[in-house]
């Protein structure tokens, strides 16, 4: 089995890493990745984007939001998660989670953490889960990930993919929010993430020499893994816009009247708006309902589309970041 060492902590290159061993790398060997990435919420493949976030607090905090090409749930990553992949031949691999999680918890076992394999795809410690694991398929080949919660923000977890009780209705795949901690409290040992990283290499290569086994990236293999980055991981249309249809009802009252906005949103843009409320305005709405049409459902293409309008004459003392504030917070 090879690996590659990977330093970066962009979840955008990394997702792409994986992608690219998965898919193009011409290597015939199995292969085992272990990564980090910077304060990110990962969406599943299936799920509706707006649906899983709380948008305040991603735009508040700078996290990241990408999606990945396999299913499952939503999961939120920073400093403290580790996450690992393997890419192997498909053979009888597909939907097997019990194998390839198994390394892993025999791995925390002898580190004295009590895992053991849950449900469809998890580990949990104490009735509580530490990783959720996912799988795609390309070919005769596939890949396996999961997540390890190692000494990630709880609190922050909760609150970043704590979505606000507005109304939404979708066709997303929704996350299942399990309750959830940390296993470097169960450690024998008292060790860094670096340490227990090269630990669980270890174990998973079933080999001491790690650097016996790694596979060096060329420049060409990371030419074209930029090139996928730039293409799928750092594109609006991939990480919002391949979000199923849903409609979603946002309301909030300000110093001009209560706002209301109904939005039915079609490949992450407004297919149709509908505006309410009791505010005063001399001009009529459905001129500002129509600019909104075919805009992407994101804050700064909101920004931009109504910059420009007269807003005071559709809505008397309410502003911009009103509405924005209205349709986001």
């Amino acid at each position: 089995m090879k690996t590659i060492l990977n330093d970066s902590k962009d979840p955008r290159f990394n997702l792409a890493l994986e992608e690219y061993v998965l898919k193009y790398l011409d290597v015939d060997e199995d292969f085992v990745l272990l990564w980090q990435n910077a304060n990110s919420v990962i969406i599943g493949r299936n799920q509706n984007t707006i649906e899983e976030i709380n948008p305040e607090m991603v735009k508040k905090h700078d996290v990241n939001v990408v999606r990945r090409i396999t299913g499952g749930g939503a999961v939120y990553h920073d400093d403290g998660n580790l996450n690992f992949s393997f890419v192997t031949k498909l053979k009888d691999n597909l939907n097997n989670y019990e194998k390839f999680t198994q390394p892993v918890i025999n791995a925390l076992n002898a580190l004295g953490v009590p895992a053991a394999f849950k449900g469809r795809n998890d580990i949990e410690v104490d009735g509580k889960k530490i990783s959720g694991n996912a799988q795609s398929f390309h070919k005769n080949k596939m890949l396996h990930h999961g997540t390890i919660l190692f000494d990630a923000n709880l609190a922050f977890v909760a609150e970043v993919l704590n979505v606000k009780a507005d109304k939404i209705k979708s066709k997303g795949i929704k996350s299942n929010r399990a309750r959830v901690t940390n296993i470097k409290p169960y450690l024998a040992e008292d060790i860094t993430m670096a340490t227990f990283k090269k630990t669980l290499l270890e174990y998973l290569l079933d080999s001491k020499n790690i650097m016996d086994h790694v596979y060096e990236l060329s420049e060409a293999d990371l030419g074209k893994i930029h090139e996928l980055m730039e293409k799928r991981y750092n594109q609006w249309s991939w990480n919002y816009g391949e979000s199923p249809e849903f409609s979603i009802e946002k309301a909030g009252r300000y110093p001009g009247g209560k706002l209301e906005f109904h939005l039915n949103v079609r490949d992450g843009r407004i297919a149709d708006v509908k505006i309410f409320g009791d505010f005063l305005g001399s001009r009529d709405i459905t001129e500002l309902e129509n600019k909104l049409k075919g805009v992407n459902y994101e804050e700064n293409a909101i920004k931009d589309a109504i910059k420009d309008e007269p807003l005071e004459e559709f809505f008397f003392n309410i502003s911009s970041d009103d509405i924005l504030h209205c349709i986001f917070a």
